[in-house]
């Protein structure tokens, strides 16, 4: 029925763009005829509006992956560098938070640790809505920021690290996991305190034994709750993996010498001597990296969609 319905509303959209462009076609040939200069202005901005909607189509339907569809899980965390980096994980956590408000997404904190002084040691989210995970999986890697450290009494110029993990939200039907696979354990949630947390062992971490991977959750109130979220993020992860290993097999097919990893860095985040935002995988770029910050990554998005699609016609032939 998701399916179905998902369909219905792609069909409806590309309905509805046909019957603008051809009710635009007439008032276009009007206007024309009439040589009515306020017509002809009217026309120009409803094309320049149609032609914007049907970017968003386009870039949707590149979101061909199996798993496009689903919601997304992102996890943060810093690199080595202490507060610096941990300030930078926060900074990377709400851009993101940001974007997904723009693009009328939802957002869930289902794990965070703060740091010590300043920023976090690690953040997870649940990014709720159709296509999040299409568009945001190719966020995933290493980002890096250079600027003036605010911690630094000396004012340094400082670099910076934090990496971005992202995997779909999947149904327990969509991803079968064997309990015998798993190692549970419960501890005292950290945080700031409160009724419930740091009261009980409501904190939850599992272990799939077959593949090492580990999940935990602390901040729900319940160590249900907890063991509810951490499984959600534990099939994501081992749909991830499994998408991995496939597109390793494909590489090796092809011929491709390039190791297919998450962990390579694809952004650089200058905020001095000059302010720039730089994808190192498209060339893509912009000066304008408050709005960036500010959760404006569109195009950086956009672009990867784009070249994923060509490089995939290129493997085709």
């Amino acid at each position: 029925m998701q399916k179905i319905s998902t369909v219905q509303a792609q069909i409806g959209k590309f309905e509805s763009l046909a019957s603008k462009f051809d009710d635009l076609r007439v008032l276009v040939q009007l206007a024309d005829e009439e040589d009515d200069e306020q017509a002809i202005a009217e026309c120009i901005e409803q094309i320049d509006s149609l032609d914007s909607a049907i970017s968003r189509i386009e870039l949707a339907n590149l979101l061909s992956g199996p798993y496009d569809a689903a919601s997304a899980i992102m996890a943060i965390h810093p690199g080595a560098g202490g507060t610096e980096s941990q300030d930078w994980a926060e900074m990377l956590m709400r851009m993101y938070t940001r974007w997904a408000e723009r693009n009328s997404y939802r957002v869930e904190v289902v794990d965070l640790l703060p740091g010590e002084e300043a920023g976090i040691k690690s953040a997870t989210l649940i990014i709720s809505g159709q296509n999040a995970f299409g568009y945001l999986k190719n966020e995933r890697g290493v980002h890096r920021l250079v600027r003036i450290s605010p911690f630094d009494a000396s004012a340094r110029r400082h670099t910076s690290f934090a990496s971005v993990d992202v995997v779909p939200e999947m149904g327990e039907e969509e991803v079968e996991i064997d309990p015998s696979d798993l190692k549970i354990d419960t501890y005292r949630s950290g945080g700031a305190g409160g009724q419930h947390v740091n009261k009980t062992d409501s904190a939850v971490r599992i272990t799939h034994l077959p593949s090492g991977i580990v999940v935990q959750c602390q901040n729900e109130r319940s160590q249900h709750s907890n063991r509810e979220t951490a499984m959600r993020i534990l099939r994501g992860r081992l749909a991830s993996l499994a998408l991995l290993e496939q597109e390793k097999e494909l590489a090796a097919i092809r011929g491709e010498q390039h190791e297919i990893a998450w962990g390579s860095q694809i952004r650089s985040y200058v905020f001095q001597p000059y302010t720039m935002v730089k994808d190192h995988r498209t060339e893509t770029e912009t000066g304008n990296v408050n709005a960036v910050m500010d959760g404006e990554i569109d195009e950086f998005i956009e672009a990867q969609l784009r070249a994923n699609a060509q490089s995939a016609s290129r493997g085709a032939r």
